[in-house]
């Protein structure tokens, strides 16, 4: 079977130390890790194995965390402070990403299962994308191609949302819930939902304003957009309801009314995923050609280098990543 591959996210932030006591947990059998080894001994990896390839994994010494260098990444990454942005761990960050993406690619991983990375350092680097999402949607197009629409999910043992928009400030993100972007989110969360063994998910599509709009009195884009996307989904055979009023349709679909939320803005679906505990969420990509998932949390430079790192979304992350690149319902 093939390995997962694990990218080590900003070295300045908890990623590397979550996947040592993922690996120390017995939780990376299967997979192989993209990283700078030294800062890998950083966060407290016992013994290093330098592979260069995915297919080297059987030949690793027990005890032994299997890192794959990436051609380019910049030099002394390990002599930063954890907790600090920093350019070049921005670079690194997404040069794990992009070695990641290629070899998957040419089908050499299972699937992709990346530590948290920081914007600002991202940004500071110079790297043109906003987060991981981004980033991935544009390494997974296809050259002179449009890019592949793709969808955010988060998703615990209780509630599973998939968000419209993302990484967009509120006045944009408004502007950006059209028609059509509500109506591919339900066919991208229709169409994953087979992954996780749910060929007829029941999918509640949460409202943009209070009361879902309350029949235009608090706003329109219920009538105009949302309420129309939603009964074009089910005129495809989706199991598409709503829009239902944005404050209670989360409760429902925790007690079982729905199998899938699909909510039109970044906070107004996490929320409630997050506050249900971050320990245990995981971050999924829709609509990618291969598997992608990560904790559902952030480089926690507050706590970074202090041994204090909970490593259990990235516990959860890793088997989300199995079940959904074998099959096996989530």
């Amino acid at each position: 079977m093939k390995p997962l591959l694990v990218t080590m996210g900003d070295a300045a932030g908890i990623g590397p130390e979550i996947i040592v006591k993922a690996f120390r947990a017995g939780a990376l059998a299967d997979a192989v890790v993209l990283a700078d080894p030294a800062v890998m001994r950083r966060a407290g990896s016992p013994m290093t194995a330098l592979i260069t390839s995915p297919e080297d994994l059987a030949a690793v010494p027990p005890g032994c965390l299997p890192v794959l260098v990436p051609p380019g990444l910049p030099e002394g990454l390990a002599r930063r402070l954890p907790g600090q942005v920093h350019a070049d761990n921005g670079a690194a960050a997404a040069r794990c990403i992009e070695h990641a993406v290629a070899l998957v690619q040419a089908g050499q991983g299972a699937g992709l299962v990346t530590a948290p990375l920081h914007k600002e350092a991202l940004a500071a680097a110079g790297v043109p994308y906003p987060g991981h999402t981004e980033m991935l949607q544009a390494l997974a197009a296809t050259l002179g191609q449009p890019l592949p629409p793709v969808r955010m999910m988060l998703a615990n043992e209780e509630l599973r949302v998939v968000l419209v928009t993302i990484h967009l400030s509120l006045r944009r993100a408004i502007d950006a819930i059209t028609f059509e972007a509500v109506l591919h989110t339900l066919r991208i969360a229709h169409r994953a939902a087979a992954g996780w063994g749910q060929t007829a998910p029941r999918i509640a599509v949460a409202g943009l304003n209070p009361h879902a709009g309350e029949g235009g009195l608090f706003g329109d884009e219920e009538l105009r957009i949302i309420g129309p996307a939603v009964q074009a989904a089910r005129a495809e055979g989706i199991a598409a309801s709503g829009p239902h009023a944005p404050d209670t349709v989360f409760m429902r679909a925790r007690r079982g009314a729905f199998d899938l939320v699909v909510a039109m803005t970044h906070d107004h679906g996490l929320i409630p995923v997050k506050y249900l505990g971050v320990e245990h969420g995981v971050n999924v990509t829709l609509g990618l050609p291969f598997v992608r998932t990560s904790p559902d949390h952030g480089t926690a430079f507050d706590i970074a280098g202090q041994g204090r790192a909970d490593p259990s979304s990235l516990l959860a992350a890793l088997q989300m990543a199995r079940r959904l690149s074998t099959g096996v319902a989530a």
